[in-house]
C-alpha cells in the first residue's frame, strides 16, 4: 500500500529502468567473448544466397550496481528463535531395551520432554510503505515438533524490527510479515512473471549462509519448470542466478525492478549453487499474498486423486500422444473424482476445456478453480475419450494430505517403527497415531464425523502390539477423556506418569468390530 500523495516522494516503490544508450552495452558485437565470433547465433534463412546474422537486442547492462542501489534497501534478512521439543532417554542405559520402564521407576524419573533452542535463517522482501514483507513460509515455520518464538526482520543497515506473522500458507510455501515504524519503508512491486522469456536478465538479492545482502545475477532458465516433486504449486521460473541456502524468501529482479520470482529452492548434489535455482512466479505468489495480507482464507480445488505424468513407456502401451495427460493411480473414496466416476487407470487430458501436460499439470489446474464450481473433465478410457462433470471440491491442509500419504489402512505391520513425529506416544505407548480426518475416516469406512486418532504404526515389542492394536484401530478416549488431537493423548500419558500410574486406558474402535477399553501399560 503507498502512502498519501504528500509524501510520494519518500515512498515511490524501488524501480529502475535501462534505458537503450549509453548505459547499455551497444550493440552485440562488444559482447563476444572467447570463442572470437561476433554475439548472435548463425541460422540459415530460406533465402539461399547468404546466412543472416541475428544479433541480440540492445539489453545487457554495463553494470548492475544502478540497479542493485534501488533495489537494495527493500531487500531483508529474516531469522526466527524456535522452541524445539527433543526426545531423549534421560540417560538411561537400558532405553529401547524391555527394562526401560523398569530403570526409570527406580530413578523416579519422569520422562518430561525436553526443548532445545533452534534457528532458522533466510530472505525476504518489503512491498509496501508500511512494512509488510514478503518471504517463504518454511523460513519462519518451526523445525519439527517446535514454535516459533520470535522473528526478526533485518535492514541492510543493520537496524533489527521484531516482526508479527500475518499468515502462512504451506502449499505455496509463501508468508506475509509485519514490522512497523514511524518513517515509511522503501519497497518494490510484483511483475509479470508471464513475460519472463528464457535468456532475460535476472538478478537475485538475499541472505546466502547468513551472510547478509548479497546480489548475484543470471538469467532466466526456463519458464514454468516442473520439478517433479508434485503438487499444486510445482511451478517455476529456473535461473542460473547463484541461489543458495538462506536466499529463500528473498526476490528475483527483472530488469526493470520489479519482483518476477521468490527464490525458493535449488537443485544441487553438493548443497550449494551448481546454477539451477527455482522461484515461485510472480504472477502464482502474488494473488495468494494478496489474500493472506488480508486475512482472507484460502481455497483451493480438490479432485481427490493420486496420479502420476504419462510416461513415454504408458503413453506407448496406450497408443496415446506424449506429453500430453497424467494418470490417475487411486481415487479417494467419497471424494469429487470418486463422485464423478473417475476411476484408477483413467488418463485425464483436459480440465476445463485446458490441456494438462507437463507445464500445467492437473493438480495446478484443479487447485486454481475454486471449490463449488463444476467442471469437464476429458479423459481416456479403454482408448476411449469420455467427458465426465465434477464438482471440485475443497483441498484438505498440506497437513492433511501429508497424513493421507502416511496412513494407509491396508499396509502390513513393519517389524519396527520407524520414527515419528509424536515422541511422547511412541515412547510410552509404543504407538504412532495420527488426527483422524474425514478422508481417513472414509478410508477405514467410518463416519465422516468420528472423533479420534488413528494407530498409523505399532512397536510389535510394545503391550499396545499384546493386547492387539493394529493400524488402522481408531482411539476414542483415553482414561475416559476424548482424544481429537496428539495433544490431548500425549497429556493424558503425562498424567498418569505424575499420578504414579502404570498404564492408560483406551478405548478403542477396531475396523468392522465394536469399540472396547483395552488398558495398555506404559514404557
Amino acid at each position: 500500500m503507498q502512502a498519501k500523495e504528500e509524501d510520494e516522494k519518500d515512498v515511490k516503490p524501488v524501480r529502475y529502468a535501462y534505458s537503450v544508450t549509453s548505459a547499455l552495452l551497444v550493440g552485440g558485437a562488444a559482447i563476444s567473448l572467447a570463442t572470437g565470433y561476433p554475439a548472435g547465433a548463425q541460422v540459415a534463412q530460406n533465402d539461399d544466397s547468404h546466412m543472416a546474422r541475428v544479433v541480440p537486442r540492445a539489453g545487457a547492462p554495463e553494470s548492475f550496481a544502478d540497479l542493485t542501489a534501488q533495489l537494495q534497501p527493500a531487500v531483508v534478512n529474516i531469522s526466527t528463535r524456535q522452541r524445539i521439543e527433543v526426545a531423549t532417554n534421560n540417560g538411561n542405559p537400558f532405553a529401547g531395551t524391555p527394562f526401560e520402564g523398569l530403570f526409570n521407576r527406580r530413578r523416579g524419573q519422569q520422562q518430561e520432554p525436553q526443548f532445545r533452542e533452534g534457528q532458522s535463517l533466510g530472505s525476504g522482501f518489503i512491498i509496501s510503505a508500511d512494512g509488510y514483507v514478503v518471504t517463504n513460509n518454511h523460513v519462519v515455520s518451526p523445525s519439527g515438533r517446535g514454535t516459533v518464538e520470535e522473528i526478526t526482520v533485518t535492514m541492510p543497515d543493520g537496524t533489527e524490527y521484531e516482526a508479527d506473522l500475518v499468515g502462512t500458507d504451506a502449499q505455496s510455501d509463501l508468508a506475509v510479515l509485519k514490522i512497523a515504524r514511524r518513517e515509511a519503508f522503501p519497497f518494490v512491486e510484483f511483475g509479470d512473471s508471464s513475460q519472463a522469456r528464457p535468456g532475460d536478465w535476472v538478478v537475485a538479492i538475499g541472505n546466502p549462509f547468513g551472510l547478509g545482502g548479497t546480489v548475484t545475477s543470471g538469467i532466466v532458465s526456463a519458464v514454468y519448470r516442473n520439478t517433479g516433486q508434485g503438487g499444486a504449486y510445482d511451478r517455476y521460473i529456473q535461473t542460473d542466478a547463484a541461489i543458495n541456502r538462506g536466499n529463500s524468501g528473498g526476490p528475483l529482479f527483472d530488469m526493470q525492478g520489479n519482483v518476477i520470482g521468490i527464490n525458493n529452492a535449488i537443485f544441487s548434489p553438493s548443497g550449494g549453487s551448481v546454477g539451477i535455482g527455482f522461484a515461485i512466479p510472480a504472477e502464482i505468489a502474488a494473488p495468494i499474498v494478496s489474500q493472506l495480507r488480508d486475512g482472507v482464507e484460502i481455497e483451493r480445488g480438490y479432485l481427490g486423486v493420486q496420479i502420476q505424468p504419462v510416461t513415454d513407456d504408458v503413453a506407448d502401451s496406450l497408443g496415446i500422444a506424449r506429453n500430453r495427460g497424467e494418470f490417475i493411480q487411486s481415487v479417494q473414496p467419497g471424494e469429487p473424482a470418486e463422485e464423478a466416476g473417475i476411476r484408477p487407470g483413467d488418463i485425464v487430458t483436459k480440465v476445463n476445456g485446458q490441456d494438462v501436460t507437463p507445464d500445467q499439470t492437473l493438480s495446478f489446474l484443479v487447485a486454481n478453480i475454486r471449490p463449488g464450481t463444476k467442471i469437464p473433465v476429458e479423459l481416456i478410457r479403454d482408448g476411449e475419450t469420455r467427458r465426465v462433470n465434477v464438482t471440485v471440491g475443497k483441498r484438505p491442509s498440506e497437513e492433511e494430505l501429508r497424513q493421507q500419504q502416511l496412513f494407509n489402512p491396508d499396509a502390513e505391520e513393519e517389524e519396527t517403527m520407524e520414527p515419528g513425529d509424536n515422541a511422547v506416544i511412541e515412547e510410552k505407548l509404543g504407538l504412532q497415531a495420527l488426527p483422524l480426518t474425514p478422508q481417513i475416516a472414509r478410508q477405514l469406512g467410518v463416519s465422516a464425523d468420528t472423533r479420534g486418532l488413528v494407530v498409523a504404526g505399532v512397536d510389535q515389542n510394545s503391550d499396545a502390539a499384546r493386547k492387539g492394536l493394529r493400524r488402522g484401530d481408531i482411539i476414542l478416549t483415553a482414561n475416559y477423556r476424548p482424544v481429537t488431537s496428539l495433544e490431548d493423548l500425549e497429556n493424558t500419558i503425562r498424567e498418569a506418569q505424575r499420578d504414579k500410574r502404570e498404564a492408560v486406558l483406551l478405548r478403542a474402535q477396531r475396523r468392522g468390530g465394536p469399540a472396547q477399553y483395552i488398558a495398555v501399560r506404559l514404557r
